[in-house]
């Protein structure tokens, strides 16, 4: 399919931005969505890439999602990728994971405040996007949505530590496979949901000591959003290949 449209959120940084990359050079248009528009911009000059454009997108808030919703209709009228890639790390004040210390990370010590922080981002602005454009893509029968999860959501490897990030992945992990059941019930073939690990990346959340660089982290992201008719849909991946939950 020629001329596709990709939204990819909290894109001006770390794997979003590596992602916009991969996108952008297979001839889709990618839209770079962020909180802080010149930050954008600064970053997708730096990419060089013509068929990015920069969009001002607070996923935290309801009415920045309806006005995103409503400009990607009015400038492109169709959305064939969703990447709900904005996340935070709220288990640790600098936000990134490589310093976590065990005691204030605690369950037992939690701030619950952390723990809602961290579902409003992680949870309910992907799940508000994939209500607000999945419908779209079902109306045009085709649509890619990835979830940017984590190893930390997985039950089957569930350890102690960071639980406002780790109950907030879960909880992604969750809507991923509703959408994409409640898809497959409506005989929906062609709108395929997943979600993926990306592994630990060193970016601004993952740190500098972490064993894989945004082009490894971002290469799963980009495989899952291109899948062809015949791609896995309620799936959760680590590069291109299926993990527990």
């Amino acid at each position: 399919m020629t001329n596709q449209v990709a939204l990819v959120t909290g894109a001006n940084r770390g794997i979003g931005l590596e992602v916009c990359r991969q996108l952008a050079q297979q001839d889709i248009q990618v839209i770079l969505a962020c909180r802080d528009v010149a930050k954008g911009q600064a970053a997708a000059e730096k990419l060089g890439l013509d068929n990015i454009t920069v969009h001002q997108l607070d996923v935290t808030d309801e009415q920045s999602l309806l006005n995103t919703k409503s400009w990607v209709q009015e400038n492109y009228g169709r959305l064939d990728i969703l990447v709900n890639n904005a996340g935070i790390f709220p288990d640790v004040a600098t936000g990134d994971a490589s310093t976590i210390d065990g005691t204030e990370s605690s369950i037992f010590n939690v701030n619950i405040d952390n723990v809602r922080t961290a579902m409003e981002t992680n949870l309910y602005a992907p799940l508000r996007l994939c209500q607000l454009f999945i419908p779209m893509m079902v109306e045009q029968d085709y649509g890619r949505v990835v979830n940017i999860s984590s190893g930390m959501g997985q039950l089957s490897e569930m350890d102690g530590c960071c639980p406002g990030y780790r109950t907030s992945k879960t909880a992604l992990n969750t809507v991923t496979r509703v959408f994409a059941a409640e898809l497959k019930m409506a005989q929906i073939d062609n709108v395929l949901i997943n979600s993926v690990c990306p592994g630990w990346v060193r970016t601004d959340m993952g740190g500098a000591n972490a064993d894989r660089d945004v082009q490894q982290g971002a290469a799963g992201i980009v495989w899952l959003a291109t899948l062809d008719a015949n791609g896995e849909s309620g799936g959760f991946f680590r590069d291109k290949q299926r993990i527990e939950w």
